[in-house]
C-alpha cells in the first residue's frame, strides 16, 4: 500500500473516531440531562430549555408557573398603584392561596424535586426569622406573613422581592413537567439525533466488511465483521429501550481512538493495565498459595502421604511417564557427584577430623603419656595416626568407588539403602510418632499460612506497583536511547 493511500486511510480512521467521540459525548449528555438539568440551566439557560423541549418532552410546570407570573403580575400592579390599592391586596390573597396550594399539592413530585420544595419552604421560614424574630414552624404560615400588606410595607417591598427573586424564583423555575411516551415511560427523543450517526456508522461498517472481504481471499462477510464486532455497539438504538447501556460505546470509542493515534492512550492504557495486574498478583499469589497448603494439610490429615512413604504397595497406582525410576536416578546422580566430586574437595578436612579422633583415643590408652616423654618418641604418636588415617580414608573412598563400579557392589549399597528405608517405615511407626509428626506438620502449615503468607497481602500492592513503575520507567528510558 502507497504512503498516499496509508495517509489517506489513517486520516479516514482518525476523522470517524472524532466522529464517535462526539456521538459519546452526546449520550454522556442526554444521559445526564435529567440528573444535572439544574446545573445545565444556570450555565446554558436558553439551549438547555430548547433541548429539553425538543427531546425530553420538558415543558414549564403549569403550577408553578402561574405562581411566578403572580408575582410578576404583583410586581408590575405595586410599581403602577403601589400596596394599598385593591387590586394589589386581591393579588397578593391569591399568592396566599397559591402558596398553600402549593405546600398542600406539591408540583414537585412529578420531577422527583420534592427536595427542592422543601428547601424553598425552609428559605421562606428563614427569612421571616431574619427580618421578624418569629421562629415558625409552619411553612404556610411564613408564606401567609410574606405576602402580606403590613409585612411588605414594614421590610420594604423592593429588599423582599429582591429576595424572593434571587433566593426563591430560582429554585421554582427548575421545576419543570415530562411528558410520558406512548410506552408508558419518559418520553425520551434522543435517538433523532443518535440515527444520524447509527447510520453513518452503519454505512461505514457494511463498506468496511465489503473491503476487509475482497482485500484478504477465504474471508466471509461474517468473518469480517467479527474482526470488527465492537462496532456492532455503535449500531444499536439504545436509546429506544435501555438508555444507560448506550454507555458501552465507550469501548469501540477508545479502540478507534487508540487505533487512529487521535489521542496517545498507550501510557493511561499501560498505568490501568500495571495498577490491575499488581493488585490482582497479589490477591492471586496468596490463594494460590493457601490452597496449595491446604490441599497439603488434608493430604496429611487423611493420611495419604503416610501411605505413600510407609506403605508404598497400598498407595493409589502410580502412572509412569518415562519407564524410569526418578528417585532411584535422583539417588545415583548425587551419589556419584558425592563420591567422585565433592569427597575429593573435603579430604584435608576429613582427615583432620579422623586425626583428632584417633588421637583422643590414644590418649586414653594407657602408658601414652610416658610415650611422650621419652626422648624420641614424643613425636611417634603423630608419626603413627596420620598415616593411619590417610590409609583409613583411602580405604574407605576406595571401597565408596569400587562399589559404584562394581555391580555387586552397587547391588549391595542398593540392598543397604533398601534395607534402611523399610527399617526406617518400620520403627517410625511405633509409638505413635507418625500422628504426632503429623500434627506437628499441619500446626506448622498453620503457623507458615499466618506469619508469612498471609503477609503478602500487608505488603500491600502499593509496594509491588512501585517496583512496577520503576522497571517501566527504566524500560522508557531505555527505549528513548535507543530511538
Amino acid at each position: 500500500m502507497s504512503p498516499t493511500v496509508l495517509r489517506r486511510n489513517r486520516w479516514f480512521e482518525r476523522i470517524m473516531a472524532a466522529i464517535a467521540l462526539a456521538n459519546f459525548g452526546l449520550v454522556l449528555f442526554d444521559l445526564s440531562y435529567i440528573p444535572l438539568r439544574d446545573f445545565y440551566l444556570t450555565q446554558f439557560p436558553g439551549f438547555t430549555r430548547w433541548y429539553g423541549e425538543q427531546f425530553k418532552g420538558i415543558e414549564p410546570n403549569r403550577q408553578t408557573e402561574s405562581y411566578l407570573q403572580a408575582v410578576t403580575k404583583l410586581d408590575e400592579q405595586v410599581a403602577l398603584e403601589g400596596l394599598t390599592s385593591p387590586n394589589t391586596e386581591a393579588l397578593l390573597l391569591q399568592l396566599r392561596s397559591r402558596s398553600e396550594a402549593m405546600i398542600d399539592e406539591d408540583p414537585f413530585e412529578t420531577a422527583n424535586k420534592s427536595g427542592l420544595l422543601e428547601r424553598i419552604k425552609q428559605r421562606m421560614r428563614d427569612r421571616i426569622r431574619t427580618t421578624t424574630g418569629e421562629d415558625l414552624e409552619s411553612s404556610k404560615q411564613a408564606f401567609d406573613t410574606f405576602w402580606s400588606d403590613a409585612y411588605l410595607r414594614q421590610q420594604g417591598f423592593r429588599q423582599e422581592m429582591l429576595f424572593f427573586e434571587q433566593r426563591v424564583r430560582p429554585l421554582i423555575e427548575t421545576n419543570y413537567f415530562r411528558n410520558i411516551g406512548f410506552d408508558g415511560s419518559p418520553l425520551n427523543r434522543f435517538i433523532l439525533i443518535d440515527i444520524w450517526f447509527i447510520g453513518l456508522f452503519g454505512i461505514e461498517f457494511l463498506a468496511r466488511t465489503w473491503y476487509l472481504s475482497r482485500r484478504y481471499s477465504g474471508t466471509s462477510w461474517l468473518d469480517t465483521m467479527l474482526w470488527r464486532w465492537y462496532d456492532v455497539l455503535l449500531l444499536i438504538p439504545f436509546s429506544l429501550f435501555l438508555p444507560s447501556w448506550a454507555l458501552l460505546r465507550l469501548i469501540p470509542v477508545i479502540i478507534r481512538i487508540n487505533q487512529s493515534n487521535l489521542i496517545d492512550l498507550e501510557p493511561l492504557r499501560n498505568r490501568i493495565t500495571r495498577g490491575i495486574v499488581a493488585n490482582i498478583a497479589v490477591e492471586l499469589t496468596e490463594i494460590v498459595i493457601l490452597r496449595v497448603i491446604d490441599q497439603l494439610q488434608n493430604l496429611i490429615r487423611q493420611g495419604d502421604i503416610t501411605r505413600a512413604l510407609l506403605h508404598p504397595e497400598t498407595a493409589p497406582r502410580y502412572i509412569d511417564l518415562n519407564d524410569i525410576d526418578e528417585a532411584s536416578a535422583i539417588s545415583q546422580r548425587l551419589s556419584a557427584t558425592l563420591i567422585h566430586q565433592v569427597l575429593p574437595q573435603v579430604r584435608p578436612d576429613i582427615e583432620a577430623l579422623l586425626h583428632h579422633n584417633v588421637v583422643n583415643t590414644l590418649q586414653g590408652l594407657p602408658g601414652y603419656e610416658g610415650i611422650k616423654h621419652v626422648p624420641g618418641l614424643n613425636t611417634l604418636p603423630d608419626q603413627l595416626t596420620k598415616p593411619l588415617v590417610s590409609q583409613l580414608y583411602q580405604s574407605f573412598y576406595g571401597v565408596l568407588t569400587e562399589s559404584m563400579r562394581d555391580e555387586v557392589g552397587a547391588q549391595l549399597a542398593q540392598r543397604l539403602l533398601e534395607n534402611v528405608s523399610k527399617t526406617f517405615r518400620t520403627e517410625i511407626q511405633k509409638d505413635d510418632a507418625v500422628q504426632e509428626i503429623q500434627s506437628l506438620i499441619t500446626v506448622w502449615l498453620d503457623e507458615v499460612k499466618i506469619n508469612y503468607v498471609k503477609r503478602i497481602a500487608e505488603e500491600d500492592a502499593d509496594l509491588l506497583r512501585e517496583k512496577t513503575q520503576h522497571l517501566y520507567e527504566i524500560t522508557q528510558g531505555n527505549n528513548k536511547q535507543v530511538v
